[in-house]
């Protein structure tokens, strides 16, 4: 399966909804079968958009390619850090943030999410997380537990200096769960007040291997020929109903 994972830039909102069309019309029709953009790609923190508008583009794009499932990222809405997906022309999943960022004053902006979110497409269930949830392992542990999921996907703005953090933890999240985990992450910000340069795209096999890409965009998934599992992390979970705490 071909994957495109968006390198965004953050400018302006205007410039953003006309560029969101280009790319992913662009991606689809170069052969993509999923178009992943990351974390507030198109307003970062401190640009305001209705959300309304937000999803006029989306659907008028996942109505003209309705075969391509599309993960926009995430928008700011109902007081809420939404990743939303598309297929045909119509809102397939929504999931809210639950583990939102404090640094950067989310939970001001935002309440906390109150499930965790998967979807079922083609033969694949699809778990979301957003960006800081990459931090929770008991997360991405529930949507394989709980949900028996294939696949994560995370979109996040997550900063370049701590791309080494990024990507260890999305590799962590696939070794231990066994699944594909796609890390789509904000290239920059340009815009006064909110210059911001990020991390990388990331995309790890159930085993913990990096899938190799020739422009950190294009990705090829063989879904039909995963790696062998090592160790089970469904059949060999151990669930433990106590913590002993020895005191000396």
């Amino acid at each position: 399966m071909k994957v495109y994972l968006s390198r965004w830039v953050c400018l302006g909102v205007e410039d953003n909804l006309r560029r969101v069309r280009h790319e992913a019309l662009g991606a689809a029709a170069a052969g993509a079968e999923m178009v992943v953009f990351p974390e507030l790609f198109l307003t970062g923190y401190s640009r305001p958009l209705e959300p309304s508008c937000a999803r006029e583009v989306f659907s008028e794009i996942s109505t003209a390619v309705p075969n391509v499932l599309f993960v926009f990222g995430s928008i700011s809405e109902a007081r809420h850090n939404r990743v939303t997906v598309w297929l045909g022309g119509r809102e397939l999943a929504a999931y809210d943030k639950v583990h939102l960022f404090s640094p950067n004053g989310e939970h001001e902006m935002w309440d906390v999410g109150r499930s965790y979110v998967a979807f079922e497409w083609r033969d694949l269930r699809v778990g979301l997380m957003n960006c800081n949830d990459v931090r929770f392992p008991e997360q991405a542990r529930a949507l394989k537990l709980e949900a028996r999921c294939d696949a994560l996907i995370v979109p996040a703005w997550w900063p370049s200096r701590r791309d080494h953090i990024w990507s260890t933890l999305l590799q962590a999240r696939a070794a231990e769960n066994e699944l594909w985990v796609l890390g789509c992450c904000i290239a920059g910000s340009v815009w006064p007040d909110e210059e911001f340069a990020g991390a990388g795209n990331h995309v790890f096999d159930p085993a913990g291997e990096a899938v190799r890409t020739a422009d950190d965009r294009t990705y090829e998934l063989d879904l039909e020929n995963p790696p062998p599992t090592i160790v089970d992390p469904v059949e060999h979970f151990v669930k433990i109903d106590r913590v002993d705490v020895i005191k000396s």
